[in-house]
């Protein structure tokens, strides 16, 4: 069985493990585009960065994205069908698959879908967890037919 040879920098290592951690800053600008007083644009951070690109995921049509026509969770076609079509599962499995395929700094806790069919409105909450901070955040998506 052939042995490991370490440099004498690297310590003993073997008794003791080794041991990395690599944490991953996300950061994003604000879509808002609102100016700072210094003329800047105001920037997002790590969760608010990974919740502002799962809504844009969410709201994001397929075929919208040019070279990527499977990007995107579709949400708006629920608001334009009737509501015999489909159900809360419905909605909840497209943000589970958008999410699984397209938001890899993800991990989804609970998605809630409220369908007020009535009103033309959807109310998502959606729980994840950001897989790099291990930090727990919401997001809340309300789909609402303007007419």
């Amino acid at each position: 069985m052939p042995t490991k040879a370490y440099s004498v920098e690297d310590g003993n290592l073997s008794t003791r493990p080794i041991v990395t951690s690599r944490s991953r800053d996300y950061k994003d600008i604000d879509l808002s585009f609102k100016k700072r007083t210094t003329g800047e644009v105001f920037k997002k951070t790590d969760a608010a960065a990974v919740k502002q690109a799962i809504k844009n995921l969410l709201l994001t049509n397929k075929t919208e994205k040019p070279f990527s026509p499977f990007f995107g969770g579709s949400l708006n076609r629920f608001l334009f069908s009737l509501d015999t079509e489909f159900d809360e599962d419905d909605i909840r499995d497209t943000i589970n698959n958008a999410v699984y395929n397209f938001e890899p700094r993800v991990l989804l806790q609970d998605v809630k879908v409220v369908l007020s069919p009535d009103e033309n409105d959807i109310r998502i909450t959606i729980k994840f967890q950001v897989i790099s901070t291990e930090e727990t955040d919401t997001l809340n998506v309300s789909l609402t037919r303007l007419r």
